[in-house]
């Protein structure tokens, strides 16, 4: 069956843009970045996680008409994209400061939720980033 989930696509208006958000401000490395006829297939993945890839796609052909790709475009632009990340942390504190320092727009404060304490912000194109800072499960 399912081992893995290898690559998550997210809708980009800009692939230079997301390289330098994902990379110089969250601190992905680039995988893959490569011309493949039409389209620039471009993967970043976090150095902790290098197994889980992002994929920093256009909105355009091969992967949707040009007719598609214009409502992509600008759904992704109202942030209705549908493009969702989430990542843990081990301090939701430090992480949110870490990323305010780094230029990233993180109007959400950390907050305690049941699970632990989390906060969220957009990348520039809209995608929703949730960071989380899980607290251990009960001990049986």
């Amino acid at each position: 069956m399912l081992n893995t989930i290898s690559i998550t696509s997210l809708y980009v208006l800009d692939q230079d843009a997301a390289l330098d958000f994902y990379v110089g401000k969250l601190g992905f490395e680039v995988q893959v970045d490569q011309q493949f006829g039409p389209m620039r297939f471009l993967t970043v993945a976090l150095p902790t996680d290098p197994g889980h890839a992002v994929l920093l796609e256009l909105p355009a052909p091969p992967s949707v008409s040009a007719e598609v790709a214009e409502q992509v475009r600008d759904a992704v632009s109202k942030g209705a994209g549908g493009g969702h990340l989430f990542f843990t942390t081990d301090d939701a504190h430090k992480t949110h400061a870490e990323l305010k320092e780094r230029g990233v727009d993180v109007p959400e404060e950390p907050v305690v939720q049941p699970y632990g304490v989390d906060f969220g912000f957009r990348d520039p194109f809209g995608n929703s980033i949730r960071v989380a800072q899980m607290t251990p499960p009960p001990s049986a």
